[in-house]
């Protein structure tokens, strides 16, 4: 039967792998606009005084964008709708993103009307017989009286950006008219074609939304009353390129069923971008290296196989991530990276639980066959509980990311997700093989110290020879914390929470300057310009970031104009705009996110646990959060959507960490008679201690490394999670086992009563003390 599912699982992962080296040397990433550089606008649909702005409204209005940015001569474009009313627009490699907003957010209404006279203005006034007045374009100063519309834009079939190049008129657009269009297209200009040619009535106006475009005159070749058939037109007006194809862009998208707005706009330089991904991709490397080399000093030939299945690892993930068509961001390179620390750690947890099982002493204390084989199976057995305990609560934390988090920040959730299942496809199932594989070689089989099998470790040696009574002074601990939440508090309530542009609204562009600057002369440069509320930070390779309320391009171009004065030519690497209702929004989702998150954890915890234990992890897990967000007060660091994905990070990794202690706690307690529980608990940290620093440092190379190269993008994520890891681990020991003890020992279990209730709970403890592995 072992053979048979040894066969299973050689051949489950050989496809696997199989599977997904096709996929990766075959299916090209997806990168984010945050990777490749590009704009993403998000565009919130209004109600108009005829329309209501519902979801089949802005499914129309999507389709008419749709057809306007493909004027625009993007590449790849991409349109989603997001809820009932938003509509998210990705332009990859479009850096200015002020034209193509002018063009996809405006409503476009385009009409035709004949001319009845001029006028002395002044515009949008009514004229003496009730026509519209509007400027000509064609004579500054001068006013077009309109009749009423004749034709509009929803009788245009397309619209092209031509060069003239017989007439010398340069850039205009071509029109042509479909279906009855075109005969009234020829009705209108015939009527116009009658007029004297010094009168203003032989033309014929072309208004998109309330301003005149082009208003050309009928040639002397167009017959009065047959006017231009064809159903064909052209609009001129002295048009650059740019103009002529962004004209031609609106004109054939037609007009928007519902107005809209820009609530989010971001935009992010093909540099910065190419930047992050060879940073990421570094720290990965980095990461791994040293991770895979700290498991192999500590586990031998086991962690030099759990080494390879991580570089498998990585091959399954990425593959995963690509064929199921998922965007690749920037935190999602991280998530991507970050979950590299945490697939050690089940194997860490099977090769600890191995140690044990073949250190375990025989029947009574007498001597045992001890072989390495069945050793490490049942250290797989026994490990399957905490790992999926752990993975699950970092899943949890994956999903909430998703569903509250937008835009590059889901990408985090995503890839954390993919990661965390691949980890455990790479613990339990590959590395299994190749484990199992080498131990079945004589030579390898017979030298089980070359295993790293054989020796339990200094650590866990020490920590048998003598057992930490930790326990003994929890009242002590949680004093400690206490006064460290009172430190986060006060930071808090004295520094105040520096809450980023997502979660307030507003506007931050980054710039490369041409030449350092300090921050203080670009601060009173910007204030010169008339922004005295604009908070303007500087760093030491010529990069300014400058961060003010909500403006428009034409504000912002005023402050580019007066840094270039003082840092020469500026280039715009990083601009993000977010309206102040979506601000609030978003911050509203983030204490949701952060409420569900702790009341998932404390919901799963407690159908695995008893409420005591799931408690005390939830206990701890808060107060990681805390301390996490009472450190970035003290330091004055922004707490936006990234830091977000961190903060549900720690919380994954605090019960992550938490769990596998109450998992011993539990299974000690099932074995242990009438030994007290807080000696118990003493041994649990005990023998979880090695787990506990051996997966704390896989991941703190990955988060060093990230820290060190992955720039300013992701050093405060990393800052974060750093502070987490660290907290994580020391809150397992300070806070959740003092507070499962003291709950436990005010809210004891009741155990059944009778004959069968105590022959039951024997047989219990008895094959749990058969099972245990502890080493004590």
């Amino acid at each position: 039967m072992s053979s048979r599912a040894t066969f299973w699982r050689a051949l489950i992962a050989l496809a696997v792998v199989a599977v997904s080296l096709y996929v990766a040397l075959t299916t090209p990433a997806r990168l984010g606009l945050d990777l490749r550089g590009g704009t993403r606008i998000v565009l919130e649909t209004r109600d108009s005084p005829t329309v209501t702005a519902d979801r089949e409204a802005t499914d129309r209005a999507m389709e008419v964008l749709r057809r306007r940015v493909d004027g625009l001569g993007v590449t790849e474009p991409s349109l989603a709708r997001s809820g009932e009313r938003r509509i998210v627009v990705e332009l990859p490699g479009l850096k200015d993103p002020r034209e193509a907003a002018q063009v996809i957010g405006r409503t476009a209404q385009l009409t035709f009307h004949p001319v009845s006279g001029t006028s002395e203005g002044p515009a949008g006034a009514p004229g003496k017989d009730g026509a519209r007045v509007l400027a000509d374009p064609d004579a500054p100063g001068q006013f077009l009286r309109l009749g009423p519309p004749a034709l509009t834009g929803d009788g245009v079939e397309d619209a092209e950006a031509v060069l003239d190049t017989l007439e010398g008129r340069g850039w205009t657009v071509d029109l042509s008219f479909r279906g009855d269009a075109a005969k009234q297209w020829a009705r209108i200009t015939g009527e116009a074609a009658c007029a004297a040619p010094a009168d203003p009535a032989r033309r014929v106006a072309i208004v998109l939304d309330d301003t005149v475009v082009s208003a050309p005159g009928m040639q002397s070749s167009v017959p009065c009353g047959a006017g231009i058939t064809g159903g064909s037109a052209q609009i001129t007006g002295g048009f650059t390129p740019d103009e002529a194809r962004d004209l031609a862009a609106l004109v054939k998208g037609g007009a928007l069923p519902v107005p809209v707005t820009t609530v989010e706009q971001s935009t992010v330089g093909p540099t910065l971008g190419a930047e992050a991904v060879r940073a990421s991709a570094a720290a990965a490397v980095i990461g791994l290296l040293c991770t895979g080399l700290f498991v192999i000093v500590v586990y031998r030939l086991l962690g030099l196989l759990a080494t390879v299945a991580l570089a498998l690892y990585g091959l399954i993930s990425y593959a995963a991530v690509v064929a199921l068509g998922a965007t690749l961001t920037l935190p999602g390179l991280a998530g991507f990276v970050l979950a590299i620390g945490i697939a050690v750690d089940a194997n860490v947890l099977v090769f600890e639980r191995a140690r044990e099982e073949f250190a375990r002493p025989g029947g009574r204390g007498g001597p045992r066959k001890r072989d390495l084989r069945s050793s490490l199976r049942t250290g797989f057995s026994k490990a399957w509980s905490a790992v999926a305990d752990s993975n699950i609560t970092t899943l949890l934390a994956a999903g909430l990311l998703f569903v509250f988090a937008t835009g590059p920040v889901k990408g985090f959730g995503v890839t954390l997700a993919i990661g965390v299942l691949a980890s455990m496809v790479s613990a339990m199932l590959i590395t299994r093989l190749l484990a199992e594989w080498a131990l079945s070689v004589p030579y390898v089989r017979h030298r089980p110290k070359l295993t790293g099998m054989a020796g339990p470790g200094r650590l866990r040696e020490r920590l048998a020879r003598r057992t930490p009574r930790l326990m003994r002074h929890r009242r002590r601990w949680l004093g400690i914390c206490s006064g460290l939440l009172l430190l986060a508090v006060a930071g808090i309530g004295v520094r105040g929470v520096e809450f980023g542009v997502e979660f307030t609204g507003g506007r931050v562009v980054q710039y490369t300057a041409e030449r350092s600057v300090d921050a203080d002369t670009a601060r009173e440069a910007v204030v010169g310009a008339g922004f005295p509320d604009a908070v303007v930070q500087s760093t030491d390779d010529n990069g300014i970031s400058v961060r003010t309320k909500e403006r428009g391009d034409d504000e912002q171009e005023r402050i580019r104009g007066a840094l270039d004065d003082v840092a020469g030519q500026l280039t715009v690497e990083r601009d993000d705009l977010i309206g102040p209702s979506l601000g609030s929004e978003l911050r509203l989702y983030a204490l949701i996110a952060l409420g569900v998150a702790v009341a998932a954890q404390l919901l799963y915890l407690s159908v695995r646990f008893r409420w005591t234990f799931a408690t005390a992890a939830v206990v701890a897990m808060t107060q990681d959060v805390a301390l996490v967000v009472g450190l970035f007060a003290w330091l004055g660091k922004p707490m936006d959507s990234v830091f977000l994905a961190a903060l549900l990070t720690v919380v994954g990794y605090s019960v992550n960490d938490t769990v596998v202690v109450l998992d011993r706690l539990r299974e000690l307690r099932r074995a242990g008679g009438s030994i007290p529980l807080e000696s118990l608990a003493d041994r649990a940290v005990a023998q979880t201690l090695p787990r506990t620093v051996n997966t704390g440092m896989g991941a703190l190379f990955v988060l060093v490394a990230l820290a060190v190269l992955g720039g300013d993008s992701l050093t405060d994520f990393s800052i974060a999670l750093l502070a987490g890891v660290v907290l994580g681990m020391a809150s397992t020991v300070f806070t959740a086992m003092p507070v499962a003890l003291a709950l436990q020992s005010r809210y004891p279990e009741s155990r059944g009563t009778g004959g069968a209730g105590r022959v039951k709970q024997a047989k219990e403890a008895g094959r749990a003390r058969d099972r245990s592995g502890a080493v004590v």
